[in-house]
């Protein structure tokens, strides 16, 4: 009986005794056109598209075709004719289209940079191949910059910049040392997409000279290098206050504090971005935070869930990787930076875009004389790409006309065609993001059919084994293939053939009796072929002898046996393998036909041999274990854990227990203290074997609890004192009845998304716990304050369902249950959720406020009905901002400052606030969706305050008996200046302070002339300005009139309140003759002491003299200062004393502020809510005041200089 291909598709054979005819529409594809007959030209082999080349090789385009006749080559450059001939560097390939330029004797590859294109034709059509784009890789260097040391504090975050040169391909980027060992990166430290290097925060072990940022630019194997960058971290809280004060800001890598913070985003910036991928690609998606502690990365996808094996975290989570990414992969992702301190989150709108993709390709299309046939181009991509046709190369509209062919859109039909169709077929799918190109044949042949394989191939198979025997065949028009058994055609009746498109015969399951020759028989209209296969069915090979477990003492002998049996036409070969590796070239090792012998066996002899006997046509291997041991001395115990238990047997199986029971092995003389069983569940998570059990050494026998639909196996080990035993081999397994699940999903929760949606997510179970298959979940839901009943839906094994049209912030009751095929889970808790939050629609109403002082106010404000905040009510925020100052009337850039106080509060406290100060406010109502609309603006006016000290203090033009005082007016008037106060008092030669004259002065006023001073006096001035509210911090001075010589007094710099230390000067007294004539009185006296006690010493006498004399100098007598030209300091008595030379106050006349310890907690919790430190809420600075004058009083007060200092601590 014969078999006949008719059908495109495998066909199992009919069991009917008819003949088994099937037609074989094949794929042209598979119809491979003998290379003898006529055929358009196929290109075979191009470069690839975006071709980079090494500009340091020659540059070689292929181009391959073949055709009957041998196709021509030829090739177009940037769209025109490309004359090779005219260009000595270029060859062609002789029968071939393939470019050679030789740029490595001559020429440069620059030169030959653009878009070249190959055309293989004949005279049955011709073919082109893609546009081949030639570009020469380039690795520039990086351009010289000049890179400052960065210094910042402990804690800050940090971003070292790479920016690499622009190379092609792009370069891959590493950071590494001077010692190229590559920077540890961790959660905290990590390298951007971008080649940055960024810092979440800074440590002090961060300080290094060298970070190096490294370019590879693979495509010329070369590595450019970055300028070193220096990073220096500092501890703010270990410097001394000396070197603090002397800091410029500016010396430090931004302003942010060092404290903990919660994260902010260093990339990408902003609170949502987007990007765009090509289908096919890798999306990478990235988000780096800074924050203290470090923060910690997570992904979600907004609306749905990351694709389990395509999803991939790089970069300690900060990059979100999905490979061959597709449109569905479109999406809002959101990537969420969290640590102790808060959370911030950043969405990624992604959009997956698609260059063309085959649907269809176009195939080749052989056809006879008469025949009909389509060529199809179908293609997709995002956007929808535009089909164009080409035939030979040029476009469709202007080539000639034939009347056999037609086209529709991306198909072109054939009919009645003649030899003259033949032609070679383009098909181009292009859009903005890429094309494709396909070039298909129409070959009109008329060819009787012709059988491809060889004839009277030999196929051997082992039995058991599917058996294929290959039929490739040839015809126009197509042939249909039959298949014969035997030479007198015995029939093949039974159903145990599979025809292929190609003509192949398939024997699934060969047997002894599938030996024999079979025919294969092709017709067509113009005749017909045929061609015989032999095939032989071969006895399996089998080792029949295995090699067994051992253990062996050191220094013995062991043979592991290895018997084969096999096919007797087939040779084997037997080898030996240990632990998967040849055997070590040792002599000890001796092979013969079965057996393998290891002799004066080391603890190096251990592990697995493997035994693999081989033929051609299969192979078969066994193994066995090997432990060597020590020799152990008669009759010594050896000691081991134990042998792993055997037998085991399962019996009382039950619905939910069954009864295991086993036979101990040896113990290895210790006492086997316990048993271990586990448990695999072959069914859900195979190969995983997990705890059931422990039972005492002594009991054999174990009742074990079990879970309805569970295909169980279990294991036992021994446990002695030594250790474990290995686990003994498997049960049989018992696969448990299924029943309703015991417990239903936890973690239920309704939480809205949109305004209008209730979102009801759980954890599922998993699939232990469905207890039975078809595990889904009943989800119900009903509206917490109304009557309705309960809506349910039951869904498949996922975790979350969405109810969709639902009222705003609504309470909802919802239940989850459990099911499968067996039944119901018990009745589920109810849990409380809510539909989605909108934003508020009511602001906040009565909202008022009253003035506390010039620095604070409180606001009150009604509270909004429940009903209108429509969401979880988080608080009310207050929006204010300072309009102008009343004093100045400067109009400046308004900031708004937030304060946010949280529940239903309905007043707060404004601290902060600027004195005589314009303000405005307003109040919302903030619930989960954010805030509602703002209140009217209320404005409001702070009170004046005391001002701050004046700008600056000079006296100018001494004389005799005047000093002029020179100054600026407060920085800070904070109201209206009504006059300035100044008192001065004198300082006599012991330093004693004289009366205190009080002098009020207008406030427009910023000279005065003091008259009727007494010459060569020391003078000390206190200076403030006053408001209507007080007198403010004063600014203190000292000066000294003239002498009678016209000698100009030193003028001492200002010192600003209580926070500045003094300097000062002194009339030069080298210069008095009353200094001069006491000095040589002293040093005659000195001379005259001197010669007595010469005297004495030459007469052997003893003159003793004290130490003392050396240690007491005139307080009166200072010299004058050589190395600056400034009198000697000014000493006073106790608390007047001026600062040493090392401590005086800071050039640039700073004083470091103490830190508050006025709690904000009841102003509320905004970010912004800071206020100036007026003295309204910061504790003032004291100390120890001026000796007070009879008539001062409190605000007359000096402050002193020692106090003064302790204002820099």
């Amino acid at each position: 009986m014969q078999l006949k291909i008719m059908m495109p598709k495998k066909k199992h054979l009919s069991a009917s005794r008819a003949p088994l005819i099937l037609f074989l529409c094949q794929m042209i594809s598979a119809l491979e056109v003998p290379l003898d007959l006529v055929q358009p030209p196929t290109i075979t082999q191009q470069s690839p598209k975006d071709y980079i080349i090494d500009p340091r090789e020659n540059i070689v385009i292929q181009c391959e075709a073949k055709g009957k006749p041998p196709p021509s080559f030829s090739w177009t450059r940037n769209g025109t004719h490309f004359d090779i001939d005219k260009d000595p560097l270029v060859t062609m390939k002789s029968g071939s289209g393939t470019l050679t330029v030789n740029i490595m004797s001559e020429g440069k590859a620059e030169t030959y940079e653009g878009v070249y294109q190959c055309t293989a034709r004949n005279e049955r059509g011709a073919a082109i191949s893609n546009n081949i784009v030639i570009r020469p890789s380039r690795s520039p260097l990086w351009t010289k910059e000049k890179l400052e040391r960065i210094t910042l504090r402990n804690g800050q975050s940090l971003v070292l910049p790479c920016r690499p040169p622009v190379g092609l391909p792009p370069p891959i980027i590493f950071w590494m040392d001077n010692s190229f060992q590559r920077l540890p990166q961790s959660e905290r430290v990590s390298q951007g997409l971008n080649g940055d290097l960024y810092f979440s925060n800074v440590l002090p072990e961060d300080t290094r000279e060298d970070y190096i940022c490294y370019a590879r630019f693979n495509h010329t194997q070369t590595i450019q290098q970055k300028q070193p960058i220096s990073v220096k971290v500092i501890s703010v809280d270990e410097l001394n206050d000396t070197i603090a004060a002397n800091l410029s800001d500016t010396e430090f890598y931004g302003a942010k504090s060092h404290r903990e913070r919660p994260p902010t985003f260093l990339t990408p910036e902003g609170n949502a971005s987007r990007k765009e991928e090509l289908r096919g690609n890798v999306l990478s998606l990235e988000c780096i935070a800074e924050g203290l502690p470090t923060p910690i990365i997570y992904w979600i996808k907004e609306d749905g869930t990351l694709p389990i094996n395509r999803t991939f975290y790089r970069n300690f989570k900060k990059t979100l990787q999905i490979v061959q990414v597709t449109e569905a992969d479109s999406g809002n992702y959101q990537c969420i930076a969290k640590n102790a301190l808060g959370a911030i989150h950043h969405v990624i709108s992604v959009t997956v875009k698609a260059a063309p993709y085959w649907i269809i390709a176009p195939q080749n299309l052989v056809l006879s004389p008469g025949e009909d046939g389509t060529l199809i181009c179908r293609a997709n991509g995002n956007p929808k790409p535009r089909i164009s046709w080409l035939l030979n190369g040029v476009p469709i509209e202007i080539a000639p006309d034939d009347p056999s062919r037609k086209i529709d859109g991306d198909t072109i039909i054939f009919s009645n065609v003649q030899e003259r169709s033949s032609a070679v077929y383009q098909c181009n799918a292009s859009n903005e993001y890429g094309y494709l190109l396909a070039n298909a044949f129409v070959n009109v042949l008329a060819e009787p059919p012709r059988i491809l394989t060889s004839a009277d191939t030999l196929y051997q198979v082992i039995a058991n084994r599917p058996a294929l025997l290959d039929c490739a065949f040839f015809g126009s028009p197509l042939p249909t293939i039959e298949w014969f058994k035997g030479a007198k055609g015995s029939a093949l009746r039974e159903d145990i053939y599979v025809l292929h498109e190609n003509g192949t015969l398939e024997i699934p399951v060969a047997q002894k009796d599938s030996t024999g020759t079979y025919t294969c028989v092709a017709r067509n209209k113009l005749g017909m072929a045929k061609n015989d296969i032999h095939l032989e069915i071969k006895d399996p090979t089998r080792i029949i002898k295995q090699p067994e477990y051992a253990v062996v003492q050191r220094g013995s002998t062991v043979s592991f046996e290895c018997i084969v049996k096999h096919d007797h036409t087939l040779i084997p070969t037997v080898m030996w393998l240990k632990d998967h590796r040849e055997l070590p070239s040792d002599g000890r090792f001796t092979v013969d036909k079965d057996h393998l012998v290891v002799a004066d066996v080391n603890d190096d002899d251990g592990g697995t041999y493997t035994c693999v006997a081989n033929t051609t046509l299969d192979n078969v291997s066994a193994s066995a274990v090997l432990r060597v041991v020590a020799p152990t001395p008669t009759p010594a115990p050896i000691y081991d854990v134990p042998n792993p238990p055997f037998d085991l047997e399962l019996t009382d199986q039950l619905d939910r227990s069954v009864q295991l029971s086993w036979t101990p092995g040896d113990d290895n003389n210790s006492p086997i203290s316990k048993f271990i069983i586990e448990y695999e569940d072959a069914m859900h998570e195979p190969g995983l074997w997990h705890h059931q059990t422990e039972v005492p050494g002594a009991q054999t026998t174990a009742q074990l609890k079990l879970s309805p639909y569970v295909n169980y196996s279990f294991r036992v080990m021994a446990v002695n004192s030594l250790g474990r035993s290995l686990p003994s081999e498997a049960s049989e397994q018992y696969l448990t009845k299924a029943a309703e699940p015991d417990k239903n999903p936890t973690a239920v929760e309704g939480l809205g998304s949109e305004p209008d949606n209730l979102v009801i997510t759980w954890k599922p179970l998993n699939g232990f716990e469905s207890n039975g298959p078809g595990l889904q979940y009943k989800v119900s839901w009903r509206q917490k304050d109304g009557d309705d009943e309960w809506t349910s839906m039951v869904v498949a094994d996922v975790s979350k369902y969405i109810v969709s049209g639902t009222p705003t912030f609504v309470p909802y009751l919802i239940k989850v249950q459990a099911l499968n095929d067996a039944g119901f889970a018990p009745e589920p808790a109810v849990v409380l959720g809510h539909s989605g939050e909108d934003l508020p629609m009511v602001a906040p109403g009565n909202v008022h406020v009253n003035v506390v002082n010039s620095t604070l106010a409180e606001v009150h404000w009604d509270p909004v009905p429940l009903k209108s905040i429509r969401g979880h009510l988080q608080g009310y925020r207050i929006y204010y901002w300072k309009a102008q100052s009343l004093s100045t009337r400067n109009r400046r850039h308004i900031e708004k400052k937030i304060l946010t106080f949280q529940g239903s509060k309905t007043h707060g406290m404004l601290p902060g606030l600027e004195p005589f100060s314009h303000y405005t406010l307003n109040v919302r109502v903030v619930n989960g969706k954010g805030e509602g609309p703002a209140s009217p603006d209320r404005v409001f006016n702070t009170p004046e305050g005391v001002p701050s000290a004046p700008s600056s203090l000079k006296i100018v033009n001494p004389t005799l008996d005047s000093l002029t005082l020179e100054w600026e007016p407060p920085s800070h008037p904070n109201g209206v200046l009504t006059e300035y106060t100044l008192k001065y008092q004198p300082i006599n030669s012991t330093h004693e302070l004289g009366p205190l004259v009080d002098l009020k002065i207008p406030a427009n006023k910023t000279r005065w002339t003091l008259k009727n001073l007494n010459f060569s006096t020391r003078y000390k001035f206190y200076f403030y300005a006053q408001t209507a509210a007080g007198s403010g911090n004063q600014i203190t001075e000292e000066a000294i009139t003239t002498v009678d010589e016209g000698k100009m007094a030193g003028i001492l710099p200002p010192d600003v309140g209580a926070g500045k230390a003094m300097a000062s000067r002194q009339v030069d007294i080298a210069t008095q003759g009353w200094f001069i004539g006491l000095m040589c009185a002293v040093a005659l006296l000195i001379l005259i002491l001197l010669i007595v006690c010469f005297i004495r010493r030459n007469k052997g006498g003893k003159y003793p003299v004290k130490e003392k004399e050396d240690a007491h100098a005139d307080p009166e007598i200072q010299p004058m200062k050589e190395d600056d030209g400034t009198f000697g300091e000014y000493s006073d008595a106790e608390d007047h004393k001026p600062l040493k030379k090392g401590s005086r106050t800071p050039s640039d006349r700073t004083v470091k502020k103490e830190d508050s310890d006025d709690s904000l907690v009841d102003y509320g919790e905004g970010v912004n809510g800071q206020f100036n430190e007026d003295g309204s809420f910061i504790g003032q600075y004291s100390g120890k005041k001026e000796k007070e004058p009879a008539e001062g009083n409190e605000s007359s007060e000096a402050p002193s200089p020692v106090n003064a200092m302790n204002s820099f601590v």
